[in-house]
């Protein structure tokens, strides 16, 4: 059956549940692995409990056409993401945590309603420390009707060990890649080991989903959708990029290059990163991913 949740059997699928809020008791949910107890009330770098935060949710427009298709992508906004990006455009949200603590039936009462306005899938924006409460949500909102594939819309700063605990419940997985030099990473989101987290998680993704699949009105229906925002400078390292998703994952891989990068948050306080990117840059970055024999570049 699809989406693939819908074919776990409710054992399988509470057995899940229980192993992630186990996990949150001393919490390794993502890769700082702080190990504070969320389930009391302890607070890591997330800054968050046991229960979902939500910003907004709503069928979204501005995504990939294969999301969006005619009705929109639906799509909710989780607050706390963990990584710290100074030039973040959705800081409110992601770092400032402007959003309202729900409970597991009220998202996935989000998620029905998503569905019932036509949505084409559940986009999950800034997922990684929600885990646990998405995937007890989902149950309750399985139970209600749901039957729309996950989007797993993610910053590819994920824990291996939880992602193989969302295998046959995400049917898309949708990472950014956001550096390949963990100087920038360490610098711009403090994350010193992101490059190697980001493939490991990338490469863990598609081993479960394989390349993005289309259904015939083209809309994807499962697969990895990978995102890469070039930046000024060359700061994304870009080249080495394409060539880990060329070499190591697919030729095939559905890639988006962004050029939609200006300066947001704290990018004042960096002049290198206090200017929007140049049409130059932008070309550069679709040279170089064709150059690496990327065959699928996404395109408007």
């Amino acid at each position: 059956m699809y989406p693939s949740y819908l074919n776990l059997t409710e054992e399988k699928l509470s057995q899940r549940i229980k192993k992630l809020f186990k996990i949150l008791e001393n919490c390794e949910i993502c890769p700082r692995k702080c190990h504070v107890n969320r389930l009391k009330g302890e607070k890591g770098v997330c800054q968050l409990g046991a229960k979902p935060v939500v910003s907004a949710f709503h069928p979204h427009f501005g995504e990939e056409s294969v999301l969006v298709g005619e009705f929109g992508s639906g799509t909710i906004f989780f607050t706390s993401c963990n990584l710290a990006c100074v030039y973040c455009q959705n800081y409110e949200i992601s770092q400032l945590r402007i959003g309202k603590e729900i409970s597991f039936e009220k998202l996935a009462e989000m998620m029905i309603k998503l569905q019932d306005l036509g949505c084409h899938n559940i986009n999950l924006v800034s997922p990684t420390s929600h885990i646990p409460a998405i995937v007890k949500s989902l149950s309750i909102a399985r139970d209600m009707g749901l039957k729309l594939p996950l989007v797993y819309n993610t910053n590819a700063y994920d824990s291996v060990e939880i992602l193989k605990l969302l295998e046959g419940i995400v049917d898309i997985y949708m990472p950014d890649t956001k550096y390949s030099d963990n100087v920038f990473a360490l610098e711009y989101s403090d994350a010193s080991d992101y490059f190697e987290i980001m493939r490991r998680a990338i490469k863990e993704m598609h081993r479960q989903v394989g390349d993005l699949v289309l259904d015939k009105n083209g809309i994807a229906i499962k697969g990895l959708l990978v995102r890469h925002l070039v930046l000024p400078n060359n700061i994304a390292g870009s080249e080495k990029i394409f060539d880990f998703l060329s070499k190591e994952i697919s030729k095939n891989t559905f890639l988006n290059i962004m050029d939609q990068y200006r300066p947001c948050f704290k990018s004042k306080d960096f002049p290198e990163l206090n200017r929007p990117i140049t049409r130059g840059e932008y070309l550069k970055a679709i040279e170089l991913a064709k150059k690496a024999g990327l065959k699928q570049l996404y395109r408007e």
